[in-house]
């Protein structure tokens, strides 16, 4: 534990330090970077390497008259440190010439501090050995975040995104606190035991501490905060709250499960038909969206429903005592949590690019960005393949593992045909809506022609900020190529959970990764074959440059090509119950008509509803209780001596 440690004090240094040296603005980034790049390279490997031989790594210190600090490293906290520290590494590097404002050098020294603390906090939170310490943590973690994604605080939305976060983050805190009162007051220890509470009593913990974290992770419809915090931070935030931050939450219904030894079907039922849920009105939302950083936001959500699927087939698979079904639902569940943390931070990086050379987050607004920055346009494709789910890449393997073992409960019972079913269909929905979505971003955003003034004249000029895309774009590749490695390291992952299964059993379905990686070898060697021929058959040759071809238009303009919208106009129609669409059109009227506009966004009927339900009755009943802050001391003294009154009589 000392390298963990050494680590996190290197990283939570680098935040102090820049702190003190925002006057020598330079000087600060390249000290403050240095050291969080350092101290993640630490973590890095030194989680990797206690993933790959996992051991019992503890370390623990008192406090408040015999409380406790308690840390422990086992596979699945491991697993997760090494998707933690690989993000934050680049996310850091990126940010180096992201934030290159001397202008606002004591802000970007702030925001350096406190993801500094956001680093450490979530690599506390996923080794956490007791209740105390894991809420002491995870406050820390909520905290650091809601004050990253408030960097534009002069922005009125961004400080509204700030406080709904801040809002859902602690009213999520509030289940999980309450879960874990009910493991206290049954146990009377802090420490993370159940073995005395009854099956009813753990039900009703793991679906509290669900609610809890789910609201982190952003499932449906828990998921308001999302589409507004993501697009409010930094970009290299961004992929840091969407590529890791989020998946605390998923730790943390892997976690709980496995400390209430909950083998009951309706657990899994319930975490496999939310995941389908949240998985389709994930991608649906995000096919609706014309703000770049938006649409990848909600494909959070989409990608969370992914891993709940796998860990709900996991669920089912041990309450119907299918140790191949289990184990394959849970490796696929956490290896997409390594694959998307990987490509989704591409993708909001590569979109903080767009954003930072363009001045727009409009994907209607761009166009034909690909011709001056191919570096960014070629890893954002390979990202977006990714996250479709298509070889020959990582999102492909993780997503295949949770196939197959939807497929091993089609042959039992009625109720786990039923839930393999429901996932089989689920995960192909949202296979064919996230391709949509991409090929929407890809095409409109990269291809054709600028649309606007703000897409044309860019460059690509990023120095720090390419390298961790072109990194990330490989680690896509390499997963894909090599399957085998990643799955095994999941595989180390899911015995941590003490369910005691034999992997040999899994050996048929791991030979399935060679053939995969034979593959996915053939495929890129021919595609490399072609280019090769390609650039020979041009050599010495003139190529010329124009217009993207008109389709038959004698003088074809940008106006002609598709928007965000029209693009996905057809596939929104069908899902227009859950996706109202909300269109600003201004009726033509008179023989010479003025300027009209048109502008169209799609509603989230969960945000719609629960502002109606329950935020607008919320704030009413707040307003109602106005009269109490009326500005006395005297009367402030007496709230609180009533309060102590009240509970030194019930306590």
């Amino acid at each position: 534990m000392d390298l963990f440690i050494f680590a996190n004090l290197i990283i939570a240094a680098g935040g102090i330090i820049a702190l003190f040296t925002w006057k020598q603005f330079n000087l600060m980034k390249t000290i403050s970077v240095a050291a969080l790049v350092s101290g993640c390279l630490i973590g890095f490997f030194d989680s990797l390497s206690k993933l790959v031989k996992p051991g019992d790594y503890a370390v623990a210190m008192s406090f408040l008259n015999g409380s406790s600090l308690a840390f422990t490293i086992d596979g699945l906290s491991a697993f997760f440190l090494v998707a933690i520290y690989a993000i934050c590494l680049l996310a850091a590097l990126y940010s180096f010439h992201y934030l290159d404002n001397p202008e606002k050098a004591l802000r970007v020294a702030t925001s350096t501090l406190f993801f500094s603390l956001l680093i450490v906090s979530m690599a506390l939170v996923v080794t956490a050995g007791n209740i105390l310490t894991f809420m002491l943590a995870w406050e820390i973690m909520s905290l650091s975040s809601f004050f990253l994604v408030i960097y534009d605080y002069q922005s009125a939305e961004n400080r509204r995104a700030g406080f709904l976060y801040f809002v859902f983050s602690h009213v999520g805190a509030m289940f999980i606190i309450a879960g874990f009162g009910l493991i206290f007051g049954h146990t009377g220890s802090f420490e993370f035991t159940a073995a005395t509470l009854t099956a009813p009593v753990k039900t009703t913990v793991f679906v509290l501490c669900f609610i809890g974290f789910g609201s982190k992770a952003g499932i449906f419809p828990f998921h308001i905060w999302l589409p507004h915090a993501h697009p409010a931070a930094p970009s290299h935030i961004s992929a840091v709250m969407s590529g890791v931050m989020i998946k605390t939450g998923i730790y943390g219904i892997i976690r709980i499960y496995s400390i209430l030894d909950l083998h009951s079907m309706l657990v899994g039922e319930i975490v496999l038909v939310t995941g389908i849920v949240s998985g389709i009105m994930g991608v649906v939302y995000a096919l609706g969206q014309n703000d770049l950083k938006r649409l990848l936001a909600y494909c959070s959500v989409e990608n969370i429903g992914i891993i709940l699927i796998g860990i709900g087939i996991g669920m089912i698979g041990v309450a119907a005592d299918q140790p191949i079904m289990a184990m394959l639902g849970f490796s696929g569940g956490l290896l997409h949590v390594l694959n998307h943390s990987i490509f989704k931070s591409l993708l909001f990086m590569g979109a903080g690019i767009v954003i930072k050379k363009t001045g727009s987050r409009s994907i209607s607004a761009l166009g034909g960005l690909i011709k001056n920055m191919r570096i960014t346009g070629i890893t954002f494709l390979i990202g977006s393949v990714a996250i479709s789910g298509l070889p020959p890449f990582n999102g492909f393997i993780s997503e295949l593992f949770i196939y197959l073992g939807s497929f091993r409960g089609v042959a039992l019972n009625q109720t786990t045909l039923v839930m393999s079913v429901l996932a089989i269909i689920g995960l192909a929905v949202i296979g064919g809506l996230a391709l949509a979505t991409f090929s929407k971003v890809v095409g409109v955003v990269f291809q054709g022609e600028p649309r606007t003034a703000a897409a044309t004249n860019v460059d690509e000029q990023g120095g720090t900020m390419l390298p961790p895309l072109v990194a990330l774009a490989a680690a896509c590749g390499f997963i894909g190529l090599f399957p085998r490695i990643f799955v095994l390291l999941s595989l180390k992952a899911v015995d941590a959970l003490g369910l005691g299964y034999d992997q040999t059993a899994l050996e048929p379905f791991l030979k399935i990764t060679t053939h995969i990686s034979l593959a996915a070898a053939l495929f890129l060697g021919v595609l490399a074959l072609i280019v090769l021929l390609r650039l020979l058959a041009y050599k010495g040759k003139p190529v010329s440059r124009s217009g993207t071809w008109g389709c038959g238009f004698t003088q074809p303009t940008a106006k002609m090509q598709y928007t965000s919208y029209s693009y996905a106009a057809s596939i929104l129609e069908f899902f227009k119950p859950v996706a109202p669409l909300n269109e600003d059109h201004p009726a033509i009227k008179g023989r010479f008509p003025g300027k009209t506009h048109y502008a169209s966004r799609v509603d989230d009927i969960a945000e719609l509803h629960l502002g109606t339900v329950i935020i607008r009755p919320i704030l009413w009943l707040f307003d109602q209780l106005r009269w109490i802050q009326h500005g006395d001391i005297h009367l402030y003294i007496g709230y609180i001596l009533l309060a102590i009154v009240v509970l030194l009589f019930f306590v």
